[in-house]
């Protein structure tokens, strides 16, 4: 049977342009996901039907998992499903600790197991919380300061825990502010894009100061595939593109491609925000080969056509 890499999340943002760019790569994809949310249909709309892809509809906590890395030959895993969302982990912890450090390590032993060599896990860049660094580097000790970062952050440690306990090769990729096409819907890009084109209110915690590394989907996906090659027994890499916008630049830059004005609401600054994340990416340039080319004017340019054209098909 042909080599298979298993997508968890695959449904998801990340993980349906991770999908499509692995099958275009000539890989078996396994697309495993929990179809929560309506969107995750229409996200692997363009490759459910291709022949080298299978969609497993089911949770990573599910023994059934266990036989399909099995079942389907699964060589290799890039864990991308989790809980996501800062403000939400804050009202409810535990779903957190279950979905996303529960469902790592059930996935972590399975992996073992089933004597599967790589294993790459989404990380964030929340792991740093709030440090007066200029840059983030991967050696920095930082504090999480949400039960969502925290979670990732016990995501990592076991994953180095298995690579020492059990031989099993773990790369920890930290995203830092992932946008772009079939993007999270509460995630500020596409949740302003949509309230700016619908001339509403937008919700700005803060003064929209903030500054976020603003990370293109491509460039991601490309870290992603490129990590999924490398020979280490552990590693933690940022994913960013190195170059930190406020949220004000964002708003001004989803209005020009819209050519709408954006009506903006300010509001107290949310707990577990932070004021500003700046990813260091000179271990991914090195250790990865990893170039991210598109900037936040090209990013937001390429969404908001998108969007236009999304919008266009549900009329």
């Amino acid at each position: 049977m042909t080599q298979s890499v298993l997508v968890t999340g695959g449904a998801g943002f990340v993980g349906s342009h991770l999908c499509e760019k692995l099958l275009e790569n000539g890989k078996r994809v396994i697309c495993l996901d929990y179809f929560q949310k309506e969107e995750n249909e229409k996200n692997i709309s363009s490759f459910k039907n291709h022949p080298n892809v299978v969609i497993a509809r089911m949770n990573i906590l599910d023994e059934s998992t266990r036989d399909l890395i099995k079942k389907e030959g699964v060589t290799k895993i890039i864990h991308l499903a989790a809980a996501a969302g800062v403000r939400a982990s804050i009202e409810d912890p535990e779903s957190y600790v279950r979905n996303n450090v529960d469902g790592t390590v059930h996935l972590l032993k399975i992996a073992v197991d089933a004597g599967i060599k790589k294993f790459v896990l989404a990380s964030s860049s929340s792991v740093y919380g709030v440090t007066e660094e200029g840059s983030f580097r991967e050696d920095q000790a930082g504090i999480p300061i949400s039960p969502y970062a925290a979670s990732k952050r016990c995501s990592e440690i076991f994953c180095e825990n298995f690579s020492v306990t059990y031989g099993l090769s773990c790369i920890c990729l930290r995203f830092f502010t992932v946008y772009g096409p079939r993007g999270r819907e509460d995630m500020a890009p596409l949740k302003f894009t949509r309230l700016i084109d619908a001339k509403e209110e937008i919700p700005l915690y803060g003064d929209g100061s903030a500054m976020r590394d603003f990370t293109y989907i491509t460039d991601i996906v490309e870290g992603i595939i490129k990590a999924l090659e490398i020979d280490r027994p552990f590693e933690i890499v940022n994913l960013g593109y190195g170059n930190p916008r406020s949220v004000n630049e964002l708003i001004s830059c989803i209005s020009k491609s819209l050519g709408k004005e954006a009506n903006i609401r300010y509001e107290e600054k949310q707990k577990g925000d932070v004021p500003r994340t700046l990813a260091d990416i000179t271990k991914a340039k090195s250790l990865l080969g990893y170039k991210p080319t598109i900037s936040l004017e090209e990013g937001v340019e390429k969404m908001v056509q998108w969007f236009k054209e999304t919008i266009e098909d549900e009329k």
